[in-house]
């Protein structure tokens, strides 16, 4: 589980290949420019795509954060190009939609037309409302900016946009990603690009001024770079998130302040940061990965809410992901797909309205049995592309009235190699009776109020859950672990 943070990743980023360009206006500058699309094309992208978003990660549900994010997004809102007096009508009236998903990536990111997004993974890491709302304000400023139709524009005219990577990058064995997430193209690209430099700097520079003119102490806002910072050393890596793409967090860290101070020398007075209710409002989030969504243990992909689970060949990463699991071979030259058929009634039609795609030829097909308990259906395929052919086994079952299916696939000429795990896997899924993993419960945030004065590691009990690190607590406290705390401060601190 350690290595899903690596792949499960949200980018703050938005662009589409489109067709033709218009002349717009830019609610920021209020200047006419060439654009990829009208607004009105861009609040229906941004309707479009929320859908899959949804579907694809998952809400956090939690109706009290879901109306805390609404409300204090709602007032940042307020004091954006987007709601004042000489903005167009078309942009005023824009109504936009503020989302927490159930994800442990520290992220945030916004879809155009109005569509933000943030993971409680990021809530986590926040230590007020302050910080909280230049997150806010950074997001509104990429829709309120049109930076997604500035970027399609650009490509358009040759200067194609740098890949960032996708979540399992954009093709895995020559598939392309959107098809291994089960994306549309549109979705797609959407994810596995990323806003310019120079817009991300104009978005920070928004945040700031949106978070100040709500009377927050934007200032704050650079406590969460130095958290990213942090987490990015910890890592070893830059970190594929939100406010990592451009510029780097240490900049930011730097900038952020100066840019409060602007907005202060001009008489925006910036003084709610709202730490307290903050915390109150984060006491029991779900922190880290959910097993109760599935984890590995002891070489098997157990989900204790469907109650089964299926083995994990020894070496290969288990990336898992809202509506399906997929599992890499270490030498990423082999895959193994597994999620839900929604669409089909059994075993066999799963299978076969797989095969009857175009560009598969059958090489056998026959009636199962998972484990020797379950109805199952199986095929042996070939699937032709222009490079390198792959050959893959399909595999369906029925479990609890679902209809769940394996697509399992490698090269042509690695089949051979890979075959009987390829094959072994679905044929091993089995019904969960470990009552201890059935009734396994996910970390929390609990917030605890200390009664004497003290090394903040003195505070963190002797045993942390689900390998968390002293030091990653640390750091969504935004504190070190030597930092002194005073009698009476509040900390977050992950239970189970």
């Amino acid at each position: 589980m350690k290595n899903i943070f690596r792949y499960t990743v949200f980018y703050l980023s938005v662009l589409i290949v489109a067709s033709a360009c218009t002349v717009q206006k830019n609610p920021v500058s209020g200047n006419k420019r060439l654009l990829a699309y009208s607004w009105e094309e861009e609040v229906e992208i941004g309707q479009n795509v929320d859908q899959e978003i949804v579907a694809q990660y998952g809400l956090y549900d939690d109706p009290k954060i879901t109306e805390y994010i609404k409300s204090l997004s709602q007032d940042v809102l307020a004091n954006s190009h987007m709601r004042r007096e000489d903005t167009d009508r078309k942009f005023r009236e824009t109504e936009f939609y503020f989302k927490v998903l159930d994800s442990p990536v520290v992220n945030a990111f916004a879809l155009p037309g109005g569509y933000v997004y943030f993971t409680r993974g990021l809530m986590a890491h926040l230590n007020n409302e302050a910080q909280l709302s230049v997150v806010i304000g950074h997001e509104i400023g990429h829709v309120a900016a049109r930076h997604a139709s500035q970027r399609a524009f650009r490509q358009q005219v040759g200067q194609f946009a740098v890949i960032g990577g996708a979540v399992l990058g954009e093709e895995l064995l020559g598939l392309p990603g959107g098809d291994i997430l089960n994306l549309s193209s549109q979705a797609a690209q959407l994810l596995f690009l990323s806003y310019s430099r120079e817009a991300e700097r104009e978005s920070d520079r928004l945040g700031v001024e949106y978070s100040a003119k709500t009377g927050f102490k934007a200032s704050e806002g650079s406590e969460f770079f130095t958290s990213l910072k942090r987490i990015s050393e910890k890592s070893g890596q830059s970190i594929p998130t939100m406010l990592s793409t451009h510029p780097d967090p240490g900049e930011r860290e730097e900038r952020i302040p100066r840019l409060a101070q602007q907005w202060a020398e001009e008489g925006y007075e910036q003084t709610i940061i709202n730490k307290d209710r903050y915390f109150e409002m984060l006491d029991g989030m779900v922190f880290g990965e959910n097993p109760r969504n599935g984890f590995v243990e002891d070489g098997q992909f157990v989900h204790p809410d469907m109650e089964f689970q299926f083995p994990v060949p020894e070496g290969w990463q288990a990336i898992n992901q809202q509506q399906q699991v997929v599992l890499v071979s270490p030498e990423e030259d082999a895959v193994i797909i597994f999620r839900i058929d929604s669409e089909s009634d059994t075993p066999r039609s799963s299978v076969q309205q797989f095969i009857g795609q175009e560009g598969i030829t059958v090489n056998s097909q026959s009636e199962a049995q998972s484990s020797g308990d379950f109805p199952a259906y199986r095929a042996n395929v070939t699937i032709s592309q222009q490079e390198v052919n792959l050959r893959a086994v399909i595999y369906a079952m029925e479990f609890e009235g679902r209809i769940f299916r394996f697509i399992n696939y490698t090269s042509e000429g690695q089949f051979s190699t890979y075959q009987d795990i390829l094959a072994g896997v679905p044929a091993e899924f089995v019904r969960l009776t470990d009552q201890n993993l059935l009734n396994i419960q996910p970390v929390r945030l609990q917030l605890i109020q200390t009664d004497r004065s003290g090394a903040f590691s003195s505070f963190l009990p002797e045993q942390l859950p689900m390998e968390i690190a002293p030091e990653d607590v640390a750091i969504i406290n935004q504190v070190q672990l030597d930092s002194s705390i005073e009698s009476g401060r509040f900390l977050k601190i992950p239970v189970q």
